[in-house]
């Protein structure tokens, strides 16, 4: 006879107190999910956005964070988007923080392993955090850029680009040109 164990659910709470060393891991609905690393070209796109967005918003009030900053999505879910960019936690009482459940742009840089997760569940729990009013998923396979903005309570809009696109951000008035998202040098 088979003994199939069942484990509690852990709490986002609970999950930001364990130590995964090296490793990196998510909270998925109270399950641990572990991360694979990332390739040379998608931590390259992830900088490349990072220091766009970091000498845009110097001074702003608004912060740019790369994935080692958690996102609360839910009292069950963590996530470490690529890059994210959090208004008002710039004073020091801010400098210990983990995780904050208030971003007010995402993005994700898609690879074969993450692109189903991140273009539906993390979009979903994205969407639903009332603070975010833009996400953006960048194709590195394909160079490519697909922008969901809020446009009201409840209202979306989505577009995928074949094009190189400048991605823009119209509430923090600012925007990445496309080759600055995908330059190799």
């Amino acid at each position: 006879m088979a003994t199939h164990l069942v484990y509690p659910l852990l709490t986002a709470e609970a999950f930001l107190q364990i130590d995964f060393g090296d490793q990196k891991a998510e909270l998925d609905n109270g399950v641990i999910r572990m991360m694979a690393g990332g390739t040379a070209r998608h931590a390259r796109v992830q900088g490349n956005i990072f220091l766009a967005l970091a000498l845009r918003l110097r001074g702003s009030g608004c912060t740019p964070y790369n994935s080692d900053m958690a996102v609360r999505t839910r009292p069950d879910s963590i996530r470490y988007p690529d890059v994210s960019i959090f208004c008002g936690h710039d004073g020091e009482s801010d400098d210990d923080a983990i995780a904050f459940d208030d971003p007010r742009a995402v993005f994700e840089v898609l690879s074969d392993g993450t692109a189903r997760t991140d273009l539906r569940v993390k979009l979903d729990e994205y969407r639903a955090l009332p603070s975010v009013d833009t996400i953006v998923f960048v194709d590195i396979a394909h160079e490519r850029v697909r922008i969901v903005q809020r446009t009201g309570p409840g209202g979306w809009v989505d577009n995928s680009f074949d094009d190189p696109t400048e991605v823009t951000i119209p509430t923090l008035g600012i925007a990445i040109p496309h080759a600055e998202i995908f330059a190799r040098d």
